[in-house]
């Protein structure tokens, strides 16, 4: 499969927090999640691949072109979904199209209005008066209806219903069904990237923690839980970070089976997405 979206190296410093050598790719036909804690830098990053910020160092290449020199190229296959919609309150669904027609020569305007009946979303009422689930689904249907190449998410599932979240979700596997298509989905709902992505970045303090098949992830981290004593004994390679709790410990670990087969005498539970990030979100490491 081809990259639609290339991260190299991409570096960028704040006084107070600092983006250090952030790489992935993001291949046609795949939905990328986007997960770590707040500071992280997913956003950061996702504002250095629109060219909202400049980086310190690094490249992005977004269908082989680079995204900085090539930004209009780009910017014209590149459909985007914020945690809100940002449209000017006091219009009405159907300005939207006059809005965005002439920056987007490939709109739509026959496929916008279907997004608009599909989501049920009136063409008449003030986008003040949307509810924020009308608000996204506003968002995604102007963000496809110039027929974007790539599509980029930034917590757009958040604050939505399951029965929203679903219908949204079911919207970005079937945008994928080529090859030619992908998705870049930063979310704190890591249940919803378990379900459609097919490979996790996890960014922790401006780094990547892990990058990889979201299916190899979740088939080897694991999680043993023990009491003190039968931690106590465990050799600090065998694991990577570890807390304590009022009935033992806890501990994750990268390689589940090698892990049952050192230690048959523990059990490892599989380890989620949300396990992983609280893990490295505690302090204790060792």
């Amino acid at each position: 499969m081809k990259n639609l979206l290339e991260v190299r190296g991409l570096t960028k410093r704040f006084p107070s927090f600092a983006l250090q050598e952030i790489s992935f790719s993001v291949a046609g036909g795949s939905i990328m999640g986007l997960v770590g804690e707040n500071g992280a830098g997913k956003t950061t990053t996702i504002k250095l691949i629109l060219n909202e910020l400049k980086p310190g160092s690094g490249e992005i290449f977004v269908f082989g072109l680079n995204a900085q020199k090539e930004e209009r190229k780009v910017k014209e296959q590149i459909g985007v979904v914020f945690d809100d919609c940002y449209f000017p309150g006091e219009f009405h669904s159907r300005h939207i199209s006059s809005l965005l027609s002439r920056f987007f020569p490939n709109w739509d305007e026959p496929l916008y209005q279907r997004y608009l009946e599909e989501f049920s979303l009136p063409r008449d009422q003030l986008i003040k008066d949307f509810s924020k689930g009308m608000r996204m689904k506003l968002s995604i249907a102007a963000a496809l209806a110039h027929h974007p190449r790539l599509l980029i998410l930034d917590e757009a599932t958040s604050g939505l219903d399951p029965v929203m979240r679903s219908e949204i979700l079911d919207l970005l596997l079937e945008f994928i069904q080529d090859e030619e298509h992908a998705v870049l989905f930063s979310s704190h709902i890591t249940a919803d990237l378990e379900r459609v992505a097919d490979y996790i970045t996890f960014i922790h303090e401006g780094k990547v923690l892990l990058s990889g098949s979201k299916d190899e992830i979740l088939d080897s981290y694991g999680v043993v839980k023990c009491g003190a004593e039968e931690f106590a004994h465990l050799p600090e390679c065998d694991y990577l970070r570890s807390r304590k709790n009022s009935f033992g410990c806890e501990a994750l670990v990268k390689d589940r089976p090698a892990f049952a087969k050192r230690h048959p005498g523990l059990m490892v539970d599989p380890a989620g997405i949300d396990d992983i990030m609280v893990f490295y979100g505690r302090e204790q490491k060792r």
